[in-house]
């Protein structure tokens, strides 16, 4: 499954939904193929890890599928969708029973050059960062920078008042920053550059 690339998907055909409410399996089947790849990349984003984002995301197509009767407004679905996947995404992030702090990335084999090392630590440092996050503050994250959504909007598509999302990506965004803070104080006090 390829990810998006950060840019608001399109609505989905409202007859598509209704007719997938239906039980219509063909009508299922052509909405959960435009949307396998966008909560894949939403799943990836949040997860930070490609088998529990697939797992995430298979699991929020089985559910749209079951629940999917139960939607009121199918001009909603996206959001509907979204709230599903984020759901299942945060106990997917709760099953996790490995410390995700102990995977690194390997970059390329062959020569490097200087900028892509740093580019390489910078993300590596980003990357920590941000699996030390709340699932609710990844989830935030994801939807505001990656979806470019606006806190009205995420907060719409949870189900919360838009107050809540305002603070917590508030504190999303200050927890990240001190988690970088952090990381870098050990190297710059040993006297090193810190990269």
């Amino acid at each position: 499954m390829a990810p998006a690339h950060g840019r608001r998907s399109q609505p989905v055909d409202r007859d598509l939904v209704i007719a997938a409410q239906g039980g219509d399996r063909e009508a299922f089947a052509v909405l959960a193929r435009t949307q396998v790849d966008r909560l894949y990349a939403i799943a990836n984003r949040m997860l930070r890890d490609t088998a529990l984002a697939e797992d995430a995301a298979q699991q929020s197509l089985v559910t749209i599928w079951r629940e999917l009767p139960s939607l009121r407004d199918p001009a909603r679905f996206d959001g509907w969708a979204t709230r599903i996947l984020v759901n299942e995404c945060n106990t997917e992030a709760r099953r996790r029973t490995r410390l995700a702090g102990a995977l690194r990335r390997i970059p390329p084999d062959g020569p490097v050059s200087g900028d892509e090392v740093l580019a390489f630590v910078d993300r590596d440092e980003l990357e920590r960062g941000f699996r030390r996050l709340s699932a609710d503050q990844r989830a935030v994250l994801v939807m505001h920078h990656y979806l470019g959504l606006e806190p009205a909007e995420i907060a719409t598509t949870l189900g919360v008042p838009p107050g809540t999302i305002r603070s917590r990506l508030h504190y999303a965004h200050r927890a990240m920053r001190a988690v970088l803070e952090a990381d870098a104080r050990p190297t710059a006090a040993s006297g090193g550059t810190g990269r």
